[in-house]
């Protein structure tokens, strides 16, 4: 990498050619423009590091200059410094909003610029390593998060289809004993199922939806979400439900709702799988929130189960992660907090007093943006 480039614009050459002769004694290269349209230019063709600007220059002063460079997007991480004759706090104050990062007076002290650019220019250096780093680690997350997807698919798909092709082989095996054959064909279909499931789920994360929605009552909304998931997972889990905020209203779309509510009931069922004979029971209620600019209707999901397993604490919301052994699980959370985000919402997991686990559902009480 080559020495950082110095863009220093002012009207007088005699200037130019002062600042140019230090900052070259540092191993800078520098560039000149003597007027407003000229630096213009300049940064345009060269791409320079920092910029020192002159502020009292004729035609297209340094306060207009540095507006129309901070109103290209790619010319707002150049620092600008600002040379001028004022002093005032005014004119300091315009500067620096227009996006000057700093100001050097006349007359001007050669050590004292130089230890100034210096250190913009580390400081520019040090921000660009960030931007960097944010985006690797994103890119890093992309990659990582598409090969769990493609691993769990692999394993979950390939999985379910042994568990298939044994029973076909066990039907084949025994074509004259119907009970055997039927037994066997349930659990070819209840693989099958799953599979179908499987792929549903990825399709419902690999688009970005927004949902028409509508005014539903939030009461018998919820209470609609509990009989889907009695009709869908037949236990004998205990449902604590109270509205206790009859006649609350939201905006939102049914279906998508309920799912979400459902798959999250069915994680806290199953908290409870493996435990001693205790009573299966799964506590709602609901609470409203008005202390932020948008007011929220907060719904808490409580088991006495598990709790949230150590290793999966960090990716609880990732695709197929799951402290079950089970072929086939690992989507439900992912699903659901995708589901709710889409409707302006989300889903958090925390650890319950006593043990256990809370799901908070956090949903928008305003209407939401109609869908396009």
């Amino acid at each position: 990498m080559g020495p950082a480039t110095i863009l220093v614009v002012d009207d007088q050459p005699v200037n130019v050619q002062i600042l140019r002769k230090r900052l070259e004694r540092e191993n800078l290269a520098v560039i000149a423009a003597h007027s407003g349209e000229a630096a213009i230019a300049a940064v345009r063709d060269h791409r320079p590091d920092l910029i020192l600007l002159d502020v009292v220059m004729p035609e297209l002063d340094g306060i207009e200059v540095c507006r129309r460079l901070q109103s290209v997007e790619e010319n707002r991480s150049t620092p600008i410094i600002f040379i001028t004759a004022r002093d005032s706090k005014e004119g300091k104050i315009e500067g620096l909003g227009v996006g000057a990062i700093d100001y050097i007076t006349r007359p001007i002290d050669l050590d004292e610029t130089t230890a100034r650019v210096l250190s913009h220019l580390r400081f520019a250096t040090i921000n660009r390593q960030l931007v960097e780093l944010q985006h690797r680690l994103a890119e890093s997350r992309r990659v990582a998060t598409i090969g769990a997807v493609t691993q769990g698919i692999a394993h979950n798909l390939n999985n379910l289809l042994g568990i298939v092709i044994g029973y076909l082989d066990l039907i084949q095996a025994q074509p004259d004993d119907k009970e055997s054959v039927r037994r066997n064909a349930d659990q070819v279909e209840h693989a099958v199922q799953r599979i179908v499931a499987i792929i549903k789920q990825l399709s419902s994360l690999a688009v970005s939806t927004q949902f028409p929605t509508s005014r539903r009552a939030f009461g018998p909304l919820v209470e609609g979400a509990i009989a889907r998931f009695r009709a869908d997972y037949p236990s004998s889990a205990i449902i604590d439900w109270e509205d206790t905020m009859p006649g609350l209203v939201i905006d939102t779309h049914v279906e998508v709702f309920e799912d979400a509510l459902t798959k999250i009931m069915m994680n806290a069922l199953e908290a409870y799988d493996g435990l001693p004979d205790i009573p299966r029971t799964i506590r709602i209620r609901a609470t409203r929130l008005n202390d932020t600019a948008k007011p929220r209707i907060v719904l808490r999901i409580e088991d006495q189960g598990r709790g949230i397993h150590p290793e999966i604490r960090d990716q609880m919301f990732e695709p197929f992660v799951s402290s079950k052994q089970t072929v086939g699980v690992g989507m439900g959370l992912t699903v659901a907090r995708h589901a709710l985000r889409s409707l302006r919402g989300d889903v958090v997991l925390f650890d319950r007093d006593g043990g256990g686990t809370v799901a908070e559902i956090h949903h928008p009480i305003e209407p939401l943006p109609s869908a396009v």
